[in-house]
């Protein structure tokens, strides 16, 4: 029996003449339309015509409909008007429309009010931004293709299974919408277990992917673990590679033989600090893997045009390896007040290096000034290396206090702090944002 297409009856023997000289324009302008036999195409030539055209109009070139020439399959006024008017209403640019077809043409097959409004319902249910779901879209746009009750929901509900704020879903969302797309069991869960048996306690890695969402993305056993075990073939404890991670997470993902390589071989060369030396480098700063030589030597010449000989640098560096990114200017502000106001003897900087680090307004100087007002004298480190309380406290104390050191990790997930503090991630009371920012703090 015939059918209806387009408001034109054909029976079969039309049919089957329109397709040929469909197909014969289709060759003719470049298009192959092998794909399309199992296709029902429109009546006339004419329409197929406007298809193209319209397709053209919006950025796509034949290259790019010969890539999915299934679109040819969709009607302008059903399916690609309808589809396209709905991306620019929830934000896409329509000049980017063509660019977002081209990366994910499947699009235009979609219902707008079954299958797209859904998924946009569902972003703005994450706290994903309204003004924010075009650039989501367009950076990922395989998400319109997904079912709401599998993937993403799933994602979702394991991260804030581990302690992510769900508040934090939806700019994770825009910053690295693929992570939706993971699965849990094979790709999610196994870089989670896998970091948290190095120790890293899984608020802290909550926190870790709230501000850093791409970390999801990196390859467990292609780039994660290879690059851990490189920390031990460079000489890192496995004590510290939880801290190590939670300050520079992006070390998971670097090209890092590489740069530990070529690191080592300048610290060594340049700077005179032996292999052992540059793991203890790393372990407080590991910021140091990508850091610009250039950028090292400035502080390092500045240092040694004070006097400090090489062997002096290159031990102050292993102290606080925080003066190889230190403004010159600020260091030699509090050089020359260390110099002439407090006129104290050089050794005490090689002692305490970490005096270039501390602001020489707000820190040094009104300290110093009490200090003074009170006749007291003490090293750099117990007046400079403590909160404005504890300064407080130990001005009005009746004797000097032993230095502590600062947050250290230990393995099986917890962090101790000065003062044998245990934070456990099963107490109810702490607070992740401290803690956060006690476990990266320099």
């Amino acid at each position: 029996m015939p059918t209806i297409t387009w408001g034109v009856i054909q029976g079969r023997k039309e049919k089957l003449v329109s397709r040929v000289i469909i197909c014969d324009y289709l060759k003719s302008i470049g298009i192959t339309p092998d794909e399309l036999e199992e296709l029902e195409l429109p009546s006339t030539v004419e329409v197929m015509c406007e298809r193209v055209e319209f397709l053209q109009k919006i950025g796509l070139t034949v290259d790019d409909i010969n890539e999915y020439s299934l679109m040819l399959g969709c009607s302008v006024r059903k399916n690609i008007i309808p589809v396209l008017s709905y991306l620019e209403k929830i934000g896409l640019q329509r000049s980017k429309l063509g660019e977002f077809v081209k990366n994910y043409p499947q699009c235009l097959h979609a219902s707008v009010v079954v299958e797209l409004v859904p998924v946009i319902k569902f972003l703005r249910g994450l706290d994903v931004e309204k003004q924010d779901i075009g650039y989501v879209l367009m950076k990922y746009p395989e998400l319109l293709g997904f079912k709401l009750e599998g993937t993403m929901s799933t994602s979702v509900a394991y991260l804030v299974s581990i302690g992510v704020n769900p508040r934090d879903v939806g700019p994770m969302v825009t910053q690295y919408p693929y992570f939706l797309g993971m699965r849990v069991g094979t790709t999610i869960k196994p870089l989670v277990d896998y970091l948290v048996s190095l120790g890293l306690p899984k608020k802290i890695l909550a926190r870790m992917l709230e501000k850093r969402a791409y970390l999801l993305g990196y390859d467990l056993e292609e780039t994660v673990k290879p690059n851990v075990n490189c920390l031990l073939s460079f000489g890192l404890r496995k004590e510290t590679w939880p801290s190590v991670i939670a300050q520079f997470p992006q070390i998971l993902g670097l090209p890092l033989k590489a740069k530990l390589s070529s690191q080592q071989y300048f610290f060594n060369l340049k700077l005179k600090i032996d292999p052992d030396g540059f793991a203890r480098v790393i372990e407080k700063m590991p910021q140091i893997v990508s850091l610009h030589q250039h950028v090292i030597m400035k502080p390092v010449e500045f240092l040694l045009g004070r006097g400090f000989s090489t062997a002096d640098v290159a031990k102050m560096i292993v102290k606080c390896p925080q003066l190889v990114v230190s403004q010159v200017g600020l260091m030699k502000n509090s050089f020359y007040f260390f110099k002439n106001d407090m006129g104290r003897p050089m050794e005490e900087l090689l002692d305490f290096p970490d005096y270039f680090t501390y602001s020489l307004e707000s820190r040094i100087k009104p300290r110093y000034q009490r200090l003074q007002s009170k006749e007291i004298r003490c090293s750099l480190a117990w007046f400079l290396n403590c909160s404005d309380q504890r300064f407080e406290e130990r001005l009005y104390g009746d004797y000097i206090e032993p230095e502590s050191s600062g947050p250290s990790f230990f393995m099986g997930g917890k962090l101790e702090l000065p003062g044998n503090e245990i934070v456990s991630e099963e107490e109810e009371d702490s607070d992740d944002e401290t803690l956060y920012r006690r476990t990266v703090s320099l």
